[in-house]
Parts: C-alpha cells; sequence; structure tokens
C-alpha cells in the first residue's frame, strides 16, 4: 500500500504565497506521475499541476506563471509553490501519485485565500 500525506495548507490572504509538500511512502512500483490536484465547494475536482517521469510539467490555464510544481525524487515528495495567490485558489488540495499498478490520492489539505 501507499501513502500520501500532505502539509503546508492554510489561510493567506491574497498575493501571498504557500507551498504545499506531499511524501510519499509505501510499496511505491514506478511512478507514473505525480500531480496536485484540488476541488474548491460546489465544484469538480480538476489538475492543478503534474509532473509525469521523463516529460514536461503541464498546468491548469488559471495556475501558469504563478505555481510551480517541482518533485524531490530521492525522498519521494512532490511540492507545490503557489504564489500570488487569489481567492478563487481557495479548494482542497489533493497530492495524486500513480504508479505502474494503482493511483492513490492523500486526504487533502486546506488552502484558503482571503480578499
Amino acid at each position: 500500500q501507499v501513502q500520501l500525506v500532505e502539509s503546508g495548507g492554510g489561510l493567506v490572504q491574497a498575493g501571498g504565497s504557500l507551498r504545499l509538500s506531499c511524501a510519499a511512502s509505501g510499496n511505491i512500483f514506478r511512478v507514473v506521475v505525480m500531480a496536485w490536484y484540488r476541488q474548491a465547494p460546489g465544484k469538480q475536482r480538476e489538475l492543478v499541476a503534474a509532473m509525469p517521469n521523463g516529460g514536461s510539467t503541464n498546468y491548469a490555464d488559471s495556475v501558469k506563471g504563478r505555481f510551480t510544481i517541482s518533485r524531490d525524487n530521492a525522498k519521494n515528495t512532490v511540492y507545490l509553490q503557489m504564489n500570488s495567490l487569489i481567492p478563487e485558489d481557495t479548494a482542497i488540495y489533493y497530492c495524486n501519485l500513480v504508479d505502474l499498478r494503482n493511483n492513490y490520492w492523500g486526504q487533502g489539505t486546506q488552502v484558503t485565500v482571503s480578499s
């Protein structure tokens, strides 16, 4: 089994920054992609940023130029640096890991941006 533990969420004013972390542990079998998703109240879960193995990172249009995804493969950890936050970024942020056997999700971390 694989466990994903997110941290770094919180309350921030518009224009501020937060850095989310997601540490993966357990029986990981060849990571295919690590990504961040988010779900705002009353909306569907959406992809924020993804970092596939050997491929280019991709971002939702709404966060391009403001958010940066990165990985530390030695620590099986993925990060999401979020700058210039706006109230529309308020959501629960979920870490996602896909390996050759399964698709795993973290428990989510709340990000709230006040105006």
